[in-house]
């Protein structure tokens, strides 16, 4: 047996985690692994915020009638009046709305993204084959001559979908300072970067990921995008090199990125209650916030009706956003060509996370009226009865749920999402918390519609048609 020579030292390949040898890491990634495309920063053009170059490739790949009837594959008028159509429709509803939905120009409809294909149909995977994912160094975006640039643009079929501003911080530059580059370098007014023309912009080192739907200047609010580690912030180590690569190994790939731009990343509309004026937030999906889902819905979709579940979110941390995404998304999940669940009733004791969620389906669902909110137990009944897709109800009701899926609808299944059902700060271990603390003593408060649902839960009398 021979033993390897152990005074010769295996030398690992060194990362080169410079600024520029991030970027290279990137792209080599995204073009030889994820099947992007390379873009050319002469290609952007700068007066309509796209890659003019992949745009039009797309389009006269997939929808050559359309381009030769609208004469705009060559440069001219034409071209530029579907242009300036693009650029109002992305103006008026943001380029997430715009992938989906595609414009209307003329008396064409031109779809500018095909998304994931349903199983078994050999068109559609063809189709979203066609779409051209894109990444671009050194993106120059300003107008003027300045040649501002970023380090990397993502796009899909030459429309913006991400920006990127690296650090690495044994130059001693950080994530902060990628932070701080968006909020002071990089002007709002830029088409680039004004409201739903792009879906979002990171600021990434070896480290740690931020990222921004909104760029406003110093005001500009940059959010986690970290794994966690050890029940804290930050990443843990990888072992493929640097510690933020699962922000293109797993979140840039393309069908990854379609899922987000499909099932998660929206315009929600906000109206003031007092002056009625309407304020309008891009949501981007944190990183916690898509684990969270997929691996619920992934769960799911293994083992079918009548599991049990316990998630944990703290305070601030989006938990609305992924009650909705959540909900949405359970509506149309199928095991063996069969829906697993015939409604998903979301049991809150929140006004605002019901109005949350019904703004948040809305975006996704072609038809409203698949959520109804059931403020009476006839409402209740017949929204259950009727199938009504998502149903949002008042913790008070959890009994009477129970009862009507346990006999009325036995024979069919349910997903029951119930919000905050253990809060520590009220309930029945609060009050006895509260004796135990008083001088006097004092008598137990009565039963909370909390506690009563954690009665219910504790006592498993769970039906066994119905996830919790």
């Amino acid at each position: 047996m021979t033993r390897p020579n152990s005074s010769k030292k295996t030398e690992m390949p060194k990362t080169d985690t410079s600024e520029k040898g991030l970027e290279s890491l990137i792209v080599k990634f995204l073009v030889t692994s994820a099947s992007y495309a390379q873009g050319e920063p002469t290609d952007y053009d700068r007066a309509h915020a796209v890659d003019l170059a992949k745009l039009l490739s797309f389009l006269g790949a997939t929808q050559s009638k359309v381009v030769e009837q609208l004469t705009f594959s060559e440069d001219g008028p034409k071209r530029l009046q579907f242009l300036a159509r693009l650029q109002g429709e992305i103006a008026k509803r943001g380029v997430i709305d715009v992938l989906r939905k595609g414009i209307e120009h003329g008396a064409a409809h031109i779809d500018l993204f095909y998304g994931t294909p349903s199983p078994g149909n050999a068109k559609a995977v063809e189709r979203f084959s066609q779409n051209i994912f894109s990444v671009t160094r050194q993106l120059r975006y300003s107008k003027d001559e300045t040649q501002l640039a970023l380090d990397l643009g993502v796009f899909i079929n030459g429309l913006p979908i991400a920006t990127f501003e690296l650090k690495n911080q044994l130059t001693k530059q950080t994530v902060e300072d990628a932070v701080q580059q968006y909020k002071r370098d990089r002007d709002p007014r830029e088409l680039l970067f004004q409201f739903g023309r792009c879906v979002v912009h990171f600021a990434v080192d070896d480290q740690e990921v931020r990222f921004c739907t909104a760029l406003k200047g110093k005001d500009s609010w940059f959010l986690p995008f970290n794994k966690g580690w050890n029940d804290g912030a930050g990443n843990p180590p990888s072992p493929d090199g640097l510690k933020t690569d699962y922000l293109w190994r797993e979140i840039l790939t393309r069908p990854r990125l379609t899922d987000i731009l499909e099932n998660y990343a929206q315009v929600v509309e906000e109206k003031d209650p007092r002056t009625g004026k309407k304020k309008y937030d891009q949501i981007f999906p944190r990183y916690h916030q898509l684990g969270v889902v997929r691996k619920l819905l992934a769960d799911t979709k293994a083992r079918g009706a009548g599991q049990r579940y316990l998630i944990e979110h703290s305070a601030g941390s989006g938990k609305s956003n992924s009650i909705a995404w959540l909900a949405h998304q359970l509506v149309g999940l199928e095991q063996g060509s069969k829906e697993i669940f015939g409604s998903v009733i979301v049991v809150t004791d929140r006004r605002i996370l019901d109005k949350q969620i019904r703004n948040t389906i809305k975006n996704f669902a072609q038809v409203g009226s698949i959520v109804g909110h059931a403020e009476h137990s006839g409402d209740l009944r017949k929204f259950i009865t009727d199938g009504k897709k998502i149903i949002i109800t008042t913790v008070q009701k959890f009994p009477f749920i129970l009862e009507e899926i346990g006999n009325e609808h036995r024979g069919r299944t349910f997903a029951i999402i119930i919000d905050e059902a253990h809060s520590s700060q009220g309930g029945r271990a609060a009050a006895q918390m509260n004796i135990a603390l008083s001088a006097k003593g004092g008598e137990a408060e009565e039963e909370t519609f909390e506690d009563t649902v954690n009665r219910i839960m504790e006592s498993r009398k769970m039906l066994p048609n119905a996830s919790y």
